[in-house]
């Protein structure tokens, strides 16, 4: 969209504005106004505004060609969240000389909506008047979904902690209370569901933690040489002991694989969620393939040895609307339990190896996860 010339007094077209110092970075860009994502207001030296791109418009629901030329604080009558006008607390012309703008904050357009505003003001030395106001404009959309995110967490977080925690509570209160009352089996059972639930609260303060952590980019990845096929073994073998049918698994190996360099632990984490998700959610025989293949990592030309892991069942599978929410937090596959955010984890631990995950439908039709990690060496031994 043109942001173009209002006829009211003192506006100007600045769509294209004045071509930057020689030596500036910028120098040749030629950047338009509407090409920025961000909205974006200026206003001259005497408060009057010169400048309105697209996204400005949009966000603030106004025409460039009704704002043009105006003063800045009719244009944009912003309000604080306790109904202040925010022109007249700032006061950005006739404020102190040293200040240099403001901070973003939540501001009030006519309407109630909220709009997030930070502004610069320009000075042609560092206590001159104000020449120019610069105002940036955010939708909070994409804020409102980050806290949304978190506070579905929280209550996340406090319905899974309360129920375990409520049991813990209800049975040592009652053994303290009446420990001569209770029976040795009784006082065992009352100990062993105490401890499982114990068990449940670690293992959702430990899924936290690792949230925390592939968020901020802190999730430590430490390589040591990773026998796959066993550690698939391994857990069906303690999947066989609590009862399941030897014959629902099926584990197929392809030889002769590369050395596969990993965190044995997380590994462990993300062969635990998928084969869990397998044994719970679907039905028939549980089918892991372990496959030699290679992976492109992303900013190299050449592609590299990996390793490839496949857990397919033969149930319902996921349904085509929902294939791509499958790695996002709080989904789950059914009704039967679990935090949602398990899938979610397992994806950061995979892409913190430098691996890839997938999900489809299984030639059996039912889920199908597919990672592949590469399989190189730490940088220190390949030296």
């Amino acid at each position: 969209m043109s942001v173009g010339t209002s006829s009211a007094p003192g506006a100007r077209d600045v769509r294209h504005p004045p071509a930057p110092r020689s030596g500036d970075p910028a120098a040749g860009l030629g950047i338009d106004p509407d090409d920025l994502p961000d909205g974006l207001v200026v206003a001259d030296e005497d408060g009057r505004v010169i400048c309105c791109n697209a996204a400005a418009e949009r966000i603030a629901a106004v025409r460039a060609a009704d704002v043009l030329g105006r003063q800045l604080e009719t244009a944009l009558p912003l309000e604080d969240l306790e109904g202040r006008r925010w022109w007249q607390l700032t006061d950005p012309y006739g404020g102190l000389a040293i200040r240099v703008g403001q901070p973003e904050r939540n501001l009030l357009l006519p309407g109630g909506r909220e709009v997030l505003v930070s502004a610069r003001y320009v000075r042609s030395e560092p206590t001159g008047p104000v020449r120019r106001v610069v105002v940036c404009l955010r939708d909070t959309e994409a804020r409102r979904r980050t806290e949304r995110s978190h506070a579905e967490l929280i209550a996340t977080v406090a319905h899974e902690l309360r129920s375990p925690l409520t049991s813990v509570k209800g049975f040592t209160a009652t053994l303290l209370a009446k420990w001569e009352r209770f029976t040795d089996d009784q006082k065992r059972l009352m100990l062993e569901t105490v401890d499982a639930d114990a068990d449940r609260v670690t293992r959702l303060i430990a899924e936290l933690l690792d949230i925390s952590r592939i968020d901020s980019g802190r999730l430590e990845v430490r390589r040591q040489p990773v026998d796959i096929g066993a550690a698939v073994g391994r857990h069906i073998q303690a999947y066989v002991a609590a009862g399941q049918a030897a014959d629902r698994f099926l584990l197929r190996i392809e030889q002769p694989l590369p050395d596969l360099w990993a965190d044995p632990d997380k590994i462990d984490q993300v062969l635990s969620n998928l084969l869990e998700n397998a044994v719970r959610h679907g039905e028939g025989t549980v089918t892991i393939d372990i496959t030699a293949t290679t992976s492109l990592r992303e900013g190299e030309s050449a592609e590299k040895a990996a390793t490839s892991v496949t857990v397919s069942d033969e149930g319902p599978g996921i349904p085509e609307e929902s294939m791509n929410r499958v790695f996002t937090r709080f989904w789950r596959g059914s009704k039967r339990g679990g935090t949602g955010l398990g899938l979610y984890i397992v994806k950061g631990i995979v892409e913190a190896h430098g691996g890839t995950i997938t999900v489809g439908r299984a030639p059996q039709g039912g889920a199908e996860f597919r990672f592949t990690l590469p399989v190189g060496a730490p940088a220190y031994l390949a030296q």
